[in-house]
């Protein structure tokens, strides 16, 4: 398995193969949202999203239990908010996604991220952001993270628009990805962003 995968990691897959929704258990969600709702990680966050490849589009999304439903909170991006609920557990709740067109190629993503991106860091900021990332992949190890048991490389900063960054007053574009290594980040004093990068994640072996 490809390690740059661990942090979009598709962590469920739909063997559906017409335009039917997809229904998979609360509870392995659960126990990831556990992981951070537990532990102390107050600068990251893990976020569930089904990625638009494969025309994987969602129109709508809800939470059911034997006797209840709930709509669910999905973005433009397709990001899913689920909640962290003792009772959902207890009670089998099934996650149940109504998709476009046929969802035999779709499931939802698991990515780990720090909860607020901005403009300026200081090289302490970055640095723990990157070791509470380092913390949680290290208590999320087995399925399907049995493979990713090395420390992350460095951090990605991810820009939907061209953008530009300067690393101790040394300015140059970013298109797509910034990626800070481990030992750059150790030789910095503050980055600086023309703007605030839509995602912060890991990177981990060139990825």
């Amino acid at each position: 398995m490809n390690k740059g995968l661990l942090f979009s990691c598709l962590i469920t897959a739909s063997a559906v193969v017409q335009a039917a929704p997809i229904s998979l258990e609360y509870q392995g969600f659960y126990q990831r949202l556990k992981q951070v709702n537990k532990g102390h990680y107050p600068l990251i966050e893990v976020a569930f999203s089904v990625p638009k490849a494969n025309g994987c589009v969602v129109k709508s999304g809800s939470l059911t239990t034997e006797k209840e439903s709930f709509p669910l909170t999905i973005t433009d991006k397709q990001r899913i908010f689920l909640p962290f609920d003792d009772r959902l557990k207890s009670d089998r709740a099934v996650i149940n996604l109504d998709m476009v067109g046929d969802a035999s190629q779709c499931g939802i993503a698991m990515q780990i991220r720090a909860k607020q991106t901005k403009q300026q860091y200081q090289q302490a900021e970055i640095v723990d952001i990157q070791n509470q990332m380092n913390a949680l992949l290290s208590a999320m190890q087995g399925f399907p993270m049995r493979y990713f048991s090395d420390e992350i490389t460095g951090v990605n900063f991810e820009f939907e628009r061209p953008a530009s960054v300067v690393i101790d007053g040394n300015a140059q574009p970013v298109e797509g990805v910034f990626r800070l290594s481990r030992h750059a980040l150790e030789q910095i004093t503050e980055l600086s962003f023309s703007r605030a990068p839509d995602v912060v994640s890991p990177w981990t072996n060139g990825q």
